[in-house]
């Protein structure tokens, strides 16, 4: 593919084998292939080299593929090339981390060589059109990250849920969970509304309904132990609000769902 021919990719991957499998593949792409063993070997190398694209993998010893994205990511020298990460996990809240740490794709293993070709080709044609430190300013629609605006919110969102439905009866507070990924609560509130129309409160208010909602279904748990389960602190305050959601108490919710 012309797109690819003569271009410069460095491949980080601790396994042998699989930085020879991918270069194997790119070479006959007409790429020039550079190699590193670790982070900080992609590190140096990338600040040496300069290329068009890293395809990094995500976990490896002695400094892994995102505390080496978010160092190339601040650096002035090497912030414009596109970092794609490498992975055979493929959990969204590893994505999310990914792309918040500077990354602009994810590939998973094993490869699929058409999709790599597609991405990197994609990646390489609209790299370097960032605006430069020095320019000083930013596209209509950007944010300081880099991201647009609807990208921060997105992301920013589906990492927060993470966070915030990893377990509904210990949920972060705002302050905690804007800190968890890296924003402030106001832009935090802001990203909810764009992408949900809800605020963080109201999302998570509405994911414990949710759930307890559920466990009324399709468990006998106690009405106290459902409230305690989806962060309620008394029972009282719990079967107000679901009252409220569903318009009947829980302890009645459950009955009539039995006789449905």
């Amino acid at each position: 593919m012309d797109k690819l021919r003569g271009k410069k990719v460095l491949v980080v991957d601790d396994i042998e084998a699989e930085r020879q499998l991918i270069s194997t593949f790119l070479r006959h792409l007409g790429c020039r292939i550079y190699h590193a063993h670790d982070g900080l070997d992609g590190l140096h190398k990338a600040r040496m080299i300069i290329p068009d694209a890293i395809l990094m993998d995500f976990e490896m010893p002695n400094c892994n593929g995102l505390d080496s994205c978010k160092l190339l990511s601040r650096d002035s020298k090497t912030k414009a090339i596109p970092i794609l990460f490498l992975s055979g996990y493929s959990s969204p809240s590893e994505k999310v981390k990914g792309l918040m740490a500077g990354a602009v794709d994810y590939i998973a293993k094993p490869f699929n060589f058409d999709e790599v070709k597609m991405r990197l080709s994609i990646h390489l044609k609209y790299s370097g059109t960032k605006p430069s430190c020095e320019e000083g300013r930013l596209e209509e629609g950007e944010s300081e990250q880099g991201f647009s605006h609807s990208q921060l919110d997105e992301i920013l969102f589906y990492s927060a849920q993470i966070e915030l439905l990893k377990s509904l009866d210990k949920a972060p507070g705002l302050d905690e969970l804007a800190r968890l990924v890296g924003t402030n609560a106001k832009q935090l509130n802001i990203s909810f509304k764009a992408f949900v129309g809800l605020t963080v409160y109201e999302y998570l208010r509405e994911e414990r309904m949710k759930e307890a909602r559920k466990l009324l279904v399709s468990t006998g748990m106690p009405v106290t132990d459902v409230a305690q389960a989806v962060g309620f602190s008394t029972v009282g305050t719990f079967s107000t609000a679901f009252k409220e959601r569903f318009e009947t108490p829980p302890s009645r919710f459950r009955k009539l769902e039995r006789l449905n």
